[in-house]
């Protein structure tokens, strides 16, 4: 342990091993693989949704009719061929990773083949109009991507399937967000719980790779541009408490009823999913469908483009809207279609930002958007450090650092007093089901014993 390392003996260790350089040379090529298929249903997302809202724009009643059926053959496909693509993605990664999975069960979780069904159902989530994202999904995405490599590498590597769908799941957050650092924090704090050395390298080699493949796609810029934030002083302590507590008490409150509803929690409805899960889609796709009717379209897609014209000063989601979209990102969310509850929960979180301003009438607007972007995100997933890296990465903000690492902070303690954690809540339900079924994609998904044989049974519980 006191030696010094020479350097020409690691070097002559390092010529030979030709396998690990071949090993790694695999790794690396699987990592642009992983960032292309993020870019690539990134694209198919936007294409999606622009169709859609071609559609809204000149025929706005047609969505009652084409956004029902629309969800209603989404979670009847997904349920039919896919069952483990539906939802966010995040749960079921988080479950692939779990000590308790055997192994041989984690393609029910994570693979190639599910990485292309959740490109192509995630994408007519949004030709649909629903309120979903594709930040969460791409995680699933880039960790199929990533876990297909094994297969490939020589049998007494180094490199485990472990820390490949960490990387996975780290490159998908990096790549979708354009924020790397966050693709770090998130492995750190949501996937593994600690970064071992030993994984560190593939970990952030996979999310240089597929952040670069999004650069060279998108530009190296923020996703929502850069916020003028004014010199905050001690007159911004009580908007910006407010615009904490409020994020914080409303992302807990919505995960705690995600977590009831997709965990099969008793009531009515619930059964009523359980026993005819493609009628509750089509159900919840009309409300989704007369919610966005009601706020003229706002509320319809991830909301990205209502946070970017709130920040430039538009009141594109008032304190009714805001409500509309937690309303309606809950109802897709528990409809089982495979679609994440990120980019929606910053549009929510932005929307009550937005509300605390205005009832200041203060110029701190940007500042407490970005603020309640952080908090509800952070409540929601009760993953502050990589909520609050998330939003500072996307709107540039970096002189905002202490004042959304503390929002983030205390909304996400103010969450843990309302709601159990959503993404390990959902995980362990995902293992347990699948440990007592036996195993195999039906394992996530047991049909009730009452089920129809016209309809699949009861969509993903995952968000």
């Amino acid at each position: 342990m006191n030696r010094e390392p020479d350097f020409f003996e690691h070097l002559r260790t390092e010529l030979r091993g030709g396998r690990v350089w071949l090993d790694r040379a695999i790794v690396l090529g699987y990592a642009i693989a992983a960032g292309l298929f993020v870019v690539g249903f990134t694209y198919a997302s936007d294409w999606a949704f622009g169709r859609f809202h071609r559609l809204y724009a000149a025929h706005p009643w047609a969505v009652l009719l084409a956004t029902p059926l629309v969800t209603a053959g989404i979670v009847w496909f997904t349920l039919r061929f896919f069952p483990g693509a539906g939802g966010s993605g995040i749960p079921q990664i988080k479950a692939a990773l779990h000590p308790a999975l055997p192994e041989e069960r984690r393609f029910a979780f994570a693979s190639l083949r599910l990485t292309v069904a959740k490109i192509g159902l995630g994408a007519a989530g949004f030709a649909a109009g629903l309120s979903i994202g594709r930040e969460g999904p791409s995680v699933q995405v880039a960790a199929g991507v990533m876990q297909h490599a094994r297969r490939w590498l020589s049998p007494n590597t180094a490199i485990d399937e472990r820390a490949l769908l960490v990387a996975g799941g780290a490159a998908g957050i990096a790549a979708a967000f354009n924020a790397p650092l966050a693709g770090v924090v998130f492995a750190i704090e949501e996937l593994s719980g600690r970064l071992e050395a030993r994984s560190s390298g593939l970990i952030i080699t996979a999310i240089v790779l597929a952040g670069l493949v999004a650069v060279s796609a998108f530009g190296n810029t923020s996703y929502f541009g850069v916020i003028r934030v004014p010199r905050l002083g001690w007159d911004a302590l009580g908007p910006g408490l407010l615009a904490t507590l409020l994020s914080g008490g409303a992302g807990g409150l919505f995960a705690r009823l995600l977590t009831a509803s997709l965990t099969g929690a008793p009531g009515r409805l619930n059964r009523w999913r359980a026993r005819f899960p493609v009628r509750f889609a089509a159900a919840g796709g009309l409300a989704v469908a007369l919610i966005g009717l009601a706020t003229g379209g706002v509320t319809f897609g991830a909301g990205s483009e209502a946070v970017k014209q709130m920040l430039q000063g538009h009141d594109e989601l008032t304190p009714l809207y805001t409500v509309l979209k937690f309303v309606a990102t809950w109802l897709t969310a528990w409809c089982g279609v495979p679609g994440g509850i990120f980019a929606p929960s910053l549009s929510i979180g932005a929307g009550i930002g937005d509300a605390v301003a205005r009832l200041a009438s203060s110029d701190l607007g940007p500042a407490l958007i970005a603020m309640g972007m952080a908090g509800f995100l952070a409540a929601v997933t009760q993953a502050p450090l990589t909520a609050f890296i998330i939003v500072m990465e996307m709107v540039d903000g970096h002189s905002m650092v202490l004042s959304l690492m503390a929002a983030a902070m205390l909304a996400s303690l103010v969450s843990r007093m309302i709601s159990r954690p959503l993404y390990d809540t959902l995980a362990e339900y995902m293992v347990g089901r699948a440990i007592s079924s036996g195993g195999g994609t039906e394992a996530v998904h047991p049909a009730p014993a009452e089920t129809p044989k016209s309809e699949p049974p009861v969509p993903s519980p995952s968000p």
